[in-house]
């Protein structure tokens, strides 16, 4: 089965195309309201509950954690569904709102499980965000996203390689201080991009189009 961890960020009934009747729900504080838009129940309800009252539900499935400490709810779903045996976690709600430094922390949270073995996916109405890690290759069929770029998790990454887009990269470096391989496309007669890295993570944000435009063009 896998886990998929909700946390507070509002989702629309949308993403309900999303769930599999299977999946294992873990969710975090006030994520538990976006229960009601998917039409799922969860089977665990974790936080310390400063965001949202601790909803009613059997003892045994609401763990109440302390209200000081240095991580997040989200982190701590994400070190219990490793530790029960998942080998993959969606987290929805994990993206926007309105702290951003909860955003970059569900960044983080994805990368750490993926370094545990634990294939990650964070994802919203318009974007789906993925990792590769050293001298690891994916691939990503073209399906309703039309934007690709990569971006270096660990602030680097070397010999990166990428196939099918339209500004293609071979052995490339990375860096955090230069924003290269944004708002890649899909190259004409194009279905998938594959793309890899010798050294350092990456993080793969595919996006919706918004508005047409021409091909090649950067904002």
């Amino acid at each position: 089965m896998r886990c998929v961890i909700l946390s507070a960020c509002p989702v629309s009934p949308e993403l309900k195309r999303l769930l599999r009747p299977d999946d294992f729900i873990i969710a975090c504080d006030a994520g538990y309201r976006n229960c009601a838009p998917l039409g799922c129940k969860p089977n665990i309800i974790l936080g310390d509950f400063d965001t949202a009252p601790c909803p009613v539900q059997q003892n045994d499935d609401i763990i109440v954690l302390p209200h000081v400490k240095d991580d997040t709810d989200t982190e701590y779903a994400a070190r219990l569904a490793s530790e029960k045996g998942f080998t993959e976690v969606l987290l929805l709600g994990a993206l926007g709102g309105r702290r951003i430094e909860h955003t970059l922390s569900n960044l983080a949270t994805g990368l750490g499980l993926e370094e545990r073995g634990v294939r990650a996916t964070l994802q919203d109405e318009r974007s789906r965000i993925t990792f590769v890690r050293s001298g690891e290759t994916r691939a990503y069929p073209k399906e309703e996203f039309f934007y690709f770029s990569a971006f270096p998790m660990e602030g680097r990454a070397e010999g990166v390689c990428e196939r099918g887009s339209y500004y293609e990269l071979t052995d490339d470096v990375l860096v955090a201080g230069y924003p290269l391989g944004v708002s890649n496309e899909y190259a004409e007669g194009s279905d998938c991009i594959t793309i890899s890295t010798r050294k350092g993570a990456l993080v793969v944000v595919e996006t919706v189009q918004d508005t047409p435009i021409l091909t090649g063009n950067k904002a």
